[in-house]
């Protein structure tokens, strides 16, 4: 990684004051993405596992919070009906109640439980019940859309090649997708239906050049092996070797109103410690693109995933849309955009007037 000392702080919170809200159409560019200027909003679908890592949260609330994205629709690929209810109030409480929420069948009641290393706390359940609001009311999470038939409608209205994805946990909903045919939404299968309207798929998974990674092996790696070797567009991966050292979270928790949800996760799940940043930075790229912190760490070839949920890369001369990525700036910087991005999105929303009251919170938390 190369250091350069530079600091994006303090040009992105500027886009909040700045853009005008609406989504602007841009032409294609020849390289498969489409351009944005700094006030047209990215087309975005998140697929999570909001569950077992609080950074699934934190990229969330980036997305729901960043003015250049039109968050489309959040599929859950855990099947807790907490990780729906906690999708769908974090959605409310930054200001987006009607974005829809899908999540994978059959549903449960699991909460999460450390049996790996004893030391982080549940929060989706706690997200869920003190800040309940958007699509699904509390104790309602089998009123969440089906996954895929939710991929199928939102695609099926979306311009051509506008709709970016961005894979932060397992991959039965993109499987479910890929193997879909035609329906009430469109005449097209699923690969059809990608195809048409995907400009980019950016998944959170695997190691670069080759790896050994949760995202890929944790559920079921014969469903990531699908995905990842059966995608015919763009898609870029970023590798647990990207977040793994990118710490996270202990500024946000310090200096966010407390009353936040997300500041409250992190509470709940770290104790008051910092995280590894996976999550967030694959949804930064998902939404600015390489900008001032990545780059790319090939120029040409694609990711195999093998049926145990490993992945090496092919080096192929004819393969040119599939890449991984590097940080261009020291693990700090991004650590700090990280926190400062948070932090903005947290105050931003907190001196909205439209919630001031915070009555639609159930409970004020018993920390502070």
């Amino acid at each position: 990684m190369r250091a350069l000392a530079i600091m994006t702080l303090s040009v992105w919170p500027l886009m909040w004051h700045s853009c005008v809200i609406g989504f602007a159409h841009a032409r294609a560019h020849p390289d498969g993405i489409t351009p944005l200027s700094a006030c047209q909003k990215k087309n975005l679908i998140i697929d999570t596992d909001l569950f077992s890592d609080v950074d699934d949260a934190a990229a969330l609330m980036l997305a729901a919070t960043s003015p250049s994205v039109n968050l489309l629709a959040v599929n859950i690929n855990y099947p807790s009906s907490y990780s729906a209810l906690a999708a769908s109030a974090i959605l409310a409480y930054y200001g987006l109640p009607d974005v829809p929420v899908g999540i994978r069948r059959p549903l449960t009641d699991n909460t999460f439980f450390d049996s790996w290393g004893f030391e982080l706390g549940e929060y989706a359940s706690k997200v869920a019940y003190h800040w309940t609001g958007g699509t699904l009311s509390w104790g309602h999470a089998e009123d969440a859309w089906d996954p895929v038939k939710l991929y199928r409608k939102i695609l099926s209205e979306a311009n051509d090649q506008s709709v970016t994805i961005a894979s932060i946990g397992f991959f039965e909903n993109l499987s479910g997708l890929l193997n879909s045919t035609a329906d009430e939404f469109s005449p097209l299968e699923g690969s059809g239906l990608i195809s048409a309207k995907v400009s980019e798929l950016v998944v959170m998974g695997g190691a670069y050049p080759s790896g050994y990674e949760y995202n890929f092996w944790g559920d079921n790696s014969s469903l990531a092996a699908h995905v990842i070797n059966n995608w015919a567009g763009r898609v870029v991966y970023s590798g647990d070797e990207l977040g793994a050292n990118v710490i996270s979270g202990a500024r946000f928790m310090a200096e966010a109103p407390s009353n936040d949800p997300i500041r409250s996760a992190y509470v709940y799940y770290t104790y008051n410690t910092s995280r590894p940043s996976w999550d967030p930075l694959t949804v930064m790229y998902a939404m600015d693109g390489l900008g001032e912190l990545f780059e790319y760490g090939n120029s040409m070839g694609y990711n195999y995933v093998a049926a145990n949920g490993s992945n090496s890369w092919v080096y192929d001369e004819d393969v040119t849309n599939q890449h991984w990525l590097w940080l261009k700036v020291p693990n700090d910087v991004a650590a700090s955009e990280i926190d400062s991005r948070l932090l903005e999105g947290a105050r931003q929303r907190a001196s909205s007037p439209l919630y001031s009251d915070h009555s639609f919170i159930k409970q004020e938390p018993f920390f502070t």
